[in-house]
This record gives C-alpha cells, sequence and structure tokens, in this order.
C-alpha cells in the first residue's frame, strides 16, 4: 500500500496520529512504573510504522517493536534512534544489518544465537540480544529443554565480548481473558525463566512479558516494560471495554456513481440480490483487490455523510453497490463513504467475517493509497 495518497485516490487509509498519541499515553497511564514499547511490525499494523514510530515516541513510549531485522533497518533509515527490539527472523537472515544498526536482536533458540555472534564477529562489535523465553504459548521462544543450554551460551557470549544481553521477555496466550488461570501459570514460569537466567550469571536490564491486553487489565504483569500493539491503534484486545481508545484508521472511499434502479432488477454478479421497489443505488469505488473482503458481501454498512447504507450485491474486485432508497440525504458523486473508522468499527467487519479487528486493519491494500493527519507533521 502506498505510504503517501494520490491525488484524487478512490480508495485510502487515513490515519490520524493525535489517535496514536492518545492511545500510547492511555497505555502509559496503565503501565505505572513499566516503560511502554510500541509494536509497529508489519507496516504499524497497516497503519504506516515509521509515523506511527515518531508518533508513539513523542506521545511518550520509550521503545519500538518489530518481528524482523528489515522492519527494524526501515525505522533506523528513517532516522529513528530510540531502542529496537526484533523477534523474528531464521537464522540465515541478515543480522549483520541488525548489529550495524544498533537493533537489538530476540534470540529463541542456540542456532540463532550463534548466528547473531557470527554477524558482530564479521562485524568486530558488540550485539545486543534479548532471550526470548517460551512459557506457555508454545510459539516463538525457547523451549524448556532449550532454555538452560541458550543461557549458557549467553554466559559465553556475554564474556567474550560479543554480545550484550539486554533483556529477557515472553508471550501471552490468552492475555486477552484476563483471569484465565493460564495467564498466572505464565506468570509464575516467567518467574522461574528470571531466575535462571540469574543463575547463570545473567542479569537483565529489562524483562517484559505484558502485550496490550494485560498491559490494560493485569498490572501485575506489567514488569520493567509493557509492549503493546494493538492497542495503539486504538482498538481494544478486551471485548466490551475500549478504555477510552481511539480508532487510529479510517478506510475510505468515494461515490462513483448514483443511479436508480427499477424494483425486480438485479444488481451485481450472480443477482443475488433483486431491488424490492424501485430505488437509488450508489456504486463505491472499491473492492475486494483493495480489501474489501467479498464475504462481506450484502452484510455491511457504510457511511456517508451521517447515515449508514447497506452493500447490495456482490462486492466486486473494484467496487461494490449499497441502497440509498429514496437518497432524502442527497448523495452524489464524489462524496466520501467511510468502510470503517469508529462507526462503522472495525470490530463489525470482524464479527461478520469470525475473525479479529487486527486482520482487518491489515486489510486495505493495493490500490488503497495512505496518508495522515494530526500529529508533529
Amino acid at each position: 500500500m502506498a505510504g503517501s495518497v494520490a491525488v484524487n485516490a478512490l480508495v485510502e487509509t487515513v490515519v490520524d496520529l493525535d489517535a496514536i498519541a492518545h492511545n500510547v499515553r492511555i497505555l502509559r497511564e496503565h503501565a505505572g512504573d513499566a516503560g511502554v514499547m510500541a509494536v509497529v511490525k508489519a507496516d504499524g499494523y497497516n497503519h504506516g510504522s515509521i509515523e506511527v514510530g515518531r508518533a508513539a515516541l513523542t506521545a511518550g513510549a520509550s521503545e519500538l517493536g518489530v518481528a524482523t531485522v528489515a522492519e527494524a533497518a526501515q525505522l533506523r533509515a528513517a532516522g529513528i534512534t530510540a531502542p529496537i527490539l526484533c523477534w523474528l527472523d531464521s537464522a540465515d537472515a541478515d543480522l549483520t544489518a541488525a548489529v550495524a544498526a544498533d537493533v537489538e536482536i530476540g534470540v529463541s533458540s542456540r542456532v540463532h544465537l550463534q548466528a547473531v555472534a557470527s554477524a558482530a564477529r564479521e562485524l568486530g562489535r558488540t550485539a545486543t540480544v534479548t532471550v526470548k523465553v517460551d512459557t506457555g504459548l508454545n510459539r516463538n521462544g525457547a523451549a524448556p529443554d532449550e532454555y538452560s543450554p541458550l543461557l549458557a551460551a549467553v554466559r559465553t557470549l556475554v564474556d567474550e565480548h560479543t554480545v550484550h544481553f539486554r533483556a529477557l521477555f515472553s508471550h501471552l496466550a490468552r492475555a486477552d481473558e484476563p483471569e484465565h488461570p493460564a495467564n498466572d501459570l505464565q506468570h509464575a514460569r516467567f518467574l522461574d525463566a528470571i531466575a535462571a537466567a540469574k543463575e547463570h550469571g545473567l542479569e537483565p536490564e529489562l524483562v517484559h512479558l505484558a502485550n496490550s491486553a494485560a498491559t490494560l487489565t493485569r498490572p501485575d504483569l506489567a514488569f520493567d516494560l509493557v509492549r503493546s500493539g494493538i492497542a495503539v491503534y486504538g482498538l481494544s484486545p478486551i471485548p466490551d471495554n475500549d478504555f477510552g481508545l481511539r480508532p487510529a484508521m479510517t478506510f475510505q472511499s468515494r461515490v462513483a456513481l448514483v443511479k436508480e434502479v427499477a424494483a425486480g432488477e438485479g444488481v451485481s454478479y450472480g443477482h443475488t440480490w433483486i431491488a424490492p421497489r424501485d430505488t437509488t443505488i450508489a456504486l463505491i469505488a472499491a473492492g475486494y483487490a483493495d480489501g474489501v473482503f467479498r464475504g462481506l458481501s450484502g452484510r455491511f454498512d457504510v457511511r456517508i455523510g451521517d447515515t449508514r447504507y447497506r452493500n447490495v450485491g456482490r462486492v466486486c474486485m473494484d467496487q461494490f453497490v449499497v441502497e440509498l432508497g429514496d437518497n432524502s440525504s442527497g448523495v452524489v458523486v464524489g462524496d466520501t463513504a467511510v468502510l470503517f473508522d469508529e462507526q462503522p468499527h472495525a470490530q463489525e467487519w470482524a464479527d461478520l467475517l469470525d475473525t479479529i479487528h487486527y486482520e482487518v486493519v491489515c486489510a486495505p491494500r493495493g490500490r488503497t493509497a495512505r496518508r495522515y493527519r494530526g500529529g508533529a507533521r
């Protein structure tokens, strides 16, 4: 997706950097004495990692988190000097780029650690590493049988001045269910992991466990730093509680055509909707190539002005149709059609698609342009 809007773009996302700043301030309040890492992986959850990263840091976040070395390098190339952690690369990734750019590298195995050490030796520099331990998510992170040997290997490399051990972290599996016992189990395992690191003579500068959901609901899991992702973008990880967060993304298009349709006429491919009466329709210039899921056909609303209108007929590659009825609001060609922001909300799409709002905001793509409002532009 383009980083800035083209002139007269038909479909775009508008990212409110003031909303990003507002959300970071809310997270800082919930984090207490802990710092806030703003997670800007996947191009800032499709909001733009550089612009979001800058806005988050200005609002009080202390660090940024990404998945890959390439994402971290992009932030460094943009002039961002704050600490950056990356944690999802294979051992054959260009780790020299991370070491050269002073990016903190999360390691989950001895193989990965040795690759980091090789990159550090190649450059003649000390690499900064953070150990990720698996406490029950059973995804990334050192497994129980790997953890102690990994710590021993880190200790050796620290003694050689090949690596600097900065932090220890893990990730929660069920933080969106704050009272679930799995959270307490992972907490206990994390405490054991911290103790094991100290037994190997490794005193972490930072330990962190909490994601957005835990930041907002479990202050006992805050430790030294919280890693907040989805909440930075104004979407709550906890059902039925928005915590005062403001959605930062507006996904919108424009009305390309307004026309009358007679009763009994079908609309769009397959005529899955037949006009029950003489009516007016509007053609919206966005489709599944732009991130409007075809599976939403006939089930979602858009907002034009202050009025919501239901999609009728199938969503196509480039366009879909909404019914205006008698068009008493006077919708005309060129009007803005909001697919989601605060109302309709991305969660409405998520509910219809049996998914989560994370996926919804990552959907706009293809011809969708991006522009920003607010912030220190």
